[in-house]
């Protein structure tokens, strides 16, 4: 075993590293007065900065959540490491050599296992370097040519080239005392036959370094078409690699980005280097997995969430960027920077677009260009025809939800008045009042609503048997409402018989529902991927709908929906089209009710443009709903 390390040693390694410098590493430091830097904590999730730094007395201490101790206690708690493989890598960063009390010197194979991992990581970095200027990598040396980078290029990112053969780096690393048990656990080798072998063969290399800068994992690019392995190939998951918690360029991008107050994310490694060679040095990309929460807090305590902060996502413009945008906003309110989309005219990535524009046009590229809420919104709006009222009310059910969970009260009313604009909708009010009327529901879900909302969860909880507090909000569900009665019927089929229903149920609403519970089911069904998932497979159907639901009383409201019986004596297209009607009947004389209410409230004396397109409006809401008491199921 191997001894503990000399006293006087570990306070030379405190003395020498300055624990702001060590700090800024992780996040953004600023003046708190009287000598000391505050941040926001890494430990804990916060809004405003916290966390404070004493250089004088080498401390830090949390406020929120009362974390705090020296240099050493920093590094363990970040990088969960043990005292002595913090005080190692402080020393080797200090160009300290340690001595240890019972044995003198160290062995490396003694050595803490991440500190093994990550120097194992550090060789192999060097060494798929090394390998890129011999006359076998002239491919990688090639596609990197061809993409409009160099041989600087190269060497300033790390990259390397991974030979063909089938244990170059494991033997390479043994000869540098790595056990076979250290190779396989870093995922630079994989069991083979005879044992361990390269898991990286005769492809490009991109090195990927945590934010302090060491190597961790690599990114590995398919070259040759004899390779059967997928395109892009990552280090798996290992003690010292978490794919969801690193970003790629973040260890050159992290001061500009702090500097600047802006973050570009796009989508690959030579994105990444496509960019800062343009001269946006604040990209960085995810390593082969979505944006998420983890990489968030990451750029949070960069960007330290001050006002100017913004970060701009570059994503393909076809299905799959689109898609990789909309699931970006899902977390888009984690941020308190503003978030926006940038996506070339033609479709190209940063790195085709350098290629093919220049470097001007990539730094134009990423100039805060549309809102990402306002993406995700035409994204979802456009999927419905915004000519009929049925698709606007239809567009509005679907978009309201996104933009009242905006937690900001004045962005959220702006956010809903464009919202109302994009729709076309003239009545602004009646779109501002829904997004509200959501975004008030949604508070009393989580526990914060009105006084009234635990009254009205009992008198809900006794209808279908759930706790107060984990049913829907809204009015009670009314089991003799001819209304309540549909919707039940509806749903049941939705669940029971898609294939009656859909597609025309996928494109209803959840306000076409005016039973709180049953909006909620509706909300799981279009979850689950619409009632047309239901045509392949029943029982994977209902699974994956109970599993959207958002708590047991939803859940058990599924249930009892998917086995009910139905209350008609003939279950066909004909029982399913009059309930389709009937729900959409009253949908629409509910919001023919509106409008009449808003052009009385107009008056003839108001503009005579707007007065004339609300009467429109209401005429054109007037024939459908006659459209569908003439001619049934047939007006959908």
């Amino acid at each position: 075993m191997a001894g503990r390390i000399n006293d006087d040693d570990v306070k030379a390694v405190r003395d020498a590293v300055p624990i702001d410098a060590v700090v800024s590493d992780y996040l953004q430091l600023r003046s708190a007065g009287g000598g000391n830097l505050k941040g926001l904590c890494p430990f804990h999730d916060e809004k405003s900065p916290s966390f404070q730094v004493s250089p004088s007395k080498g401390l830090f201490h949390c406020f929120g959540c009362q974390e705090g101790g020296d240099t050493i206690a920093f590094v363990m708690k970040i990088d969960h490491l043990s005292f002595s493989e913090t005080v190692e890598r402080l020393a080797a960063k200090a160009g300290i050599t340690l001595r240890y009390e019972e044995g003198g010197y160290n062995p490396a194979s003694q050595r803490g296992e991440r500190t093994r991992l990550v120097e194992a990581h550090k060789i192999a970095a060097q060494f798929y370097v090394d390998q890129l200027s011999g006359p076998e990598a002239e491919i990688g040396r090639k596609f990197l040519a061809e993409r409009g980078f160099d041989q600087a290029a190269a060497e300033h990112f790390g990259v390397g080239y991974s030979p063909v053969g089938w244990d170059h780096l494991t033997g390479f690393l043994r000869g540098k005392g790595f056990t076979d048990k250290e190779l396989l656990l870093s995922g630079l080798s994989q069991d083979g036959r005879r044992g361990p072998i390269d898991r990286f063969r005769g492809r490009l290399m991109w090195p990927i370094r945590d934010i302090s800068g060491e190597v961790v994992g690599f990114g590995a690019r398919k070259l040759r078409e004899d390779d059967n392995g997928p395109k892009y190939l990552n280090t798996p998951e290992t003690s010292i690699y978490k794919k969801s918690q690193v970003l790629y360029g973040v260890d050159l991008a992290k001061k500009d980005i702090a500097k600047v107050s802006r973050a570009v994310v796009v989508e690959g490694y030579t994105d990444v280097m496509a960019c800062h060679l343009a001269g946006v040095t604040t990209a960085i990309a995810t390593c082969g997995t979505a944006f998420g929460g983890d990489h968030i807090k990451i750029l949070r305590r960069l960007l330290m969430d001050n006002g100017s902060a913004r970060v701009i996502f570059t994503f393909d413009g076809d299905a799959a960027g689109q898609k990789a945008a909309l699931r970006a906003f899902e977390d888009d309110q984690k941020f308190a920077a503003e978030t926006y989309i940038a996506i070339a005219p033609d479709g190209m990535d940063p790195c085709e677009l350098r290629l093919a524009k220049g470097d001007e046009a990539v730094q134009d590229l990423v100039q805060p260009r549309t809102p990402l809420f306002e993406f995700a919104i035409r994204q979802i709006v456009s999927r419905y025809d915004l000519e009929t009222p049925a698709g606007r009310a239809a567009a509005l059910d679907e978009a309201a939800p996104i933009v009242a969970r905006i937690k900001n009260g004045s962005s959220q009313h702006e956010v809903a008045v464009q919202l109302a604009g994009i729709l076309g909708i003239l009545d602004t009010q009646f779109v501002v009042k829904r997004v509200a009327q959501m975004a008030r529901w949604a508070r009393d879900r989580g526990g914060r609503g009105p006084a009234h909302a635990p009254e009205r969860r009992a008198q809900q909880s006794q209808s279908y048997g759930t706790q107060p507090s984990q049913g829907p909000t809204g009015p009670a569900l009314n089991l003799r409402s001819p209304a309540h009665r549909t919707e039940r019927e509806l749903l049941k089929l939705a669940l029971q018989r898609p294939e009656l229903v859909s597609p025309a149920f996928d494109a209803y609403g959840e306000d076409e529902f005016t039973a709180p519970p049953y909006a909620a089911v509706r909300r799981a069904i279009d979850d689950a991927g619409g009632a047309e998932q239901g045509l392949e497979s029943a029982p994977e159907y209902l699974a994956r709908v109970r599993d959207a639901a958002p708590n047991d009383a939803v859940r058990a409201m599924v249930t009892e929906l998917a086995v009910e019986v139905f209350h008609g004596k003939t279950i066909d297209e004909v029982y399913a089209g009059q309930q389709l009607v009937q729900v959409r009947l009253r949908a629409v004389d509910h919001r023919v009710r509106e409008v009449t209410g808003t052009l009385t409230r107009l008056g003839t004396q108001s503009d005579p443009d707007h007065y004339a397109a609300v009467q429109k409006e209401l005429w054109v809401l007037q024939q459908y709903g006659q459209s569908l008491r003439n001619d049934g199921a047939a007006a959908l």
